[in-house]
């Protein structure tokens, strides 16, 4: 897809205008998103179109939930960069981790930022193994294992006042707010460019 039909795509699911140089961007991320799938499996979804929707779509709709004060931001499970690589873009005064474990994906989001370029950092392991004194802004998950469990982990590195950005479903948020009573959870906002997904958001006390 070109940069046109991507921002013309995205514009319209998101109901708002994909500025050029984030759209260029896109298409270059998409080209090597594509390239890597033909050899190993970082995404179920392979459609150009679908991607650009599912992933791109849902994660830029999770970046503009990161507060205009935030600095740094950890995106756990990051896979092939949804939505932590999106959030690096659209927001490069945040300093950006991604953090993933599976040595094949932490390759993809190496090469990815030396495309792009993108100013993020990989980690290439578990959020467990990262310096016990790391802690952050902004935590993000997507489509992670064990989606509850994660988010206990996740919610141990954020800063005080720092906000947990879990992408999931109304009944996932649901379990969330019982799981980890110790952070301040806002009503789930549905996303626009989802049909059942939601994003919650838990902030530390």
């Amino acid at each position: 897809m070109s940069p046109q039909e991507i921002g013309a795509l995205l514009g319209e699911r998101l109901q708002q205008e994909i500025p050029p140089q984030l759209a260029e961007q896109l298409a270059t991320y998409l080209q090597l998103l594509l390239l890597w799938n033909s050899k190993t499996n970082l995404s179920a979804i392979r459609a150009p179109e679908d991607i650009v929707v599912r992933h791109f779509g849902e994660s830029l709709e999770c970046a503009q939930a990161i507060p205009a004060a935030a600095r740094t931001l950890l995106d756990y499970g990051s896979g092939a960069g949804f939505p932590g690589a999106l959030c690096a873009l659209v927001r490069p005064d945040v300093r950006v981790t991604l953090a993933e474990a599976q040595g094949k994906k932490a390759a993809f989001l190496r090469e990815l930022c030396r495309s792009l370029p993108l100013a993020a950092r990989v980690h290439a392991g578990r959020v467990e193994e990262l310096d016990a004194l790391a802690a952050f802004d902004v935590v993000t998950l997507r489509a992670v294992d064990r989606m509850g469990e994660a988010c206990g982990v996740a919610s141990s590195r954020l800063n005080a006042g720092g906000r947990l950005l879990a992408m999931t479903t109304a009944e996932g948020a649901a379990g969330l707010a019982g799981l980890l009573p110790e952070l301040r959870w806002e009503p789930p906002t549905p996303m626009r460019i989802s049909r059942n997904g939601v994003l919650a958001c838990g902030q530390a006390l």
